[in-house]
């Protein structure tokens, strides 16, 4: 095996080891609660942050505290280096599958 294949390789299976992996994407939002007298009545709006993603063909959100924020972005992005990890291995083997005789004879 190729040293490039075996460096993405390892580094997959240490991102699937990891305690977690959520796809999506984060979407910072602000609203008004409606209460008379707030702040957010006066521009300053209520801020929150969510996690959009699609399940069974369906839009999904979920909101993400603060406490939450750091932990979700981290697994966020451990999801999207999975998916790019898998397509150069999918390029890696595409090019071998190329390059090898239909025939069978090597």
């Amino acid at each position: 095996m190729p040293a490039h294949e075996r460096r993405l390789r390892s580094r997959l299976v240490q991102l699937l080891s990891a305690h977690g992996l959520l796809r999506g994407t984060l979407s910072a939002r602000e609203r008004t609660c409606g209460k008379p007298g707030c702040r957010c009545t006066r521009g300053e709006k209520h801020g929150g942050l969510y996690l959009v993603f699609s399940e069974q063909g369906r839009l999904r959100q979920v909101f993400v505290s603060r406490g939450q924020e750091k932990q979700v972005r981290l697994w966020v992005a451990q999801y999207r280096e999975v998916r790019e990890l898998l397509e150069a291995l999918v390029r890696l083997h595409l090019e071998r599958l190329g390059k090898e005789d239909p025939s069978g004879d090597a």
